[in-house]
């Protein structure tokens, strides 16, 4: 007999790995601003180098966390209420069959270890694990669905996903031209 909850402990420790490669990256990155805009010098009469980088990983990890675990929720939110409308399963099964994907996420945040010199490899593992998660996950939910229900169900959550974005990048386009156009030397 196998312990339905045996992942279940896989998505904090992947966000938590998403998050530390993240946060470290950051830190190198606004080190060197801090650096160039000359605050650094100022910054360090008060903490010394190795307290000024473990309180900045503590907040860019958080604030990583954060954004991470509302990916994660946003997530799980579109795909069960896709599964509500695409899926005849009443008893639970597709729940269960989509645990198994964790393991994807957590190797990729394993992965991301390896990466943090780099934003772009970084960000490209988080695309890639996610891209292989949702692929996984589709083919495991099509076991449940019919093609058409599968079809429904993809087209779905690329349709919500595609909506979200949309809608932060519109967000901060308005936001970033928003404190151009109020810059005084702007103009």
């Amino acid at each position: 007999m196998r312990n339905p909850y045996i992942y279940g402990y896989l998505p904090l420790i992947t966000i938590l790995l998403f998050s530390l490669t993240f946060g470290m990256y950051a830190v190198g990155e606004s080190l060197r601003i801090f650096q160039s805009i000359g605050v650094y010098s100022g910054m360090r009469e008060f903490l010394s180098d190795f307290e000024l980088r473990f309180l900045l990983l503590i907040v860019f990890t958080m604030i990583f966390f954060m954004m991470f675990s509302a990916l994660k929720l946003i997530g799980e939110t579109i795909h069960e209420l896709g599964m509500l409308f695409f899926s005849k399963d009443s008893e639970g099964a597709t729940v269960s069959q989509a645990r198994g994907g964790y393991v994807i996420l957590f190797i990729g945040a394993m992965c991301s270890a390896f990466a943090i010199q780099s934003i772009y490899v970084l960000a490209g593992i988080f695309i890639l694990t996610v891209f292989v998660y949702f692929i996984y996950l589709i083919y495991k939910m099509s076991h449940f669905i019919s093609m058409g229900g599968t079809m429904g169900l993809l087209a779905f959550e690329l349709l919500l996903w595609t909506l979200l974005v949309s809608l932060i990048v519109y967000v901060i386009l308005k936001l970033y031209n928003g404190i151009l156009a109020g810059l005084p030397f702007a103009k």
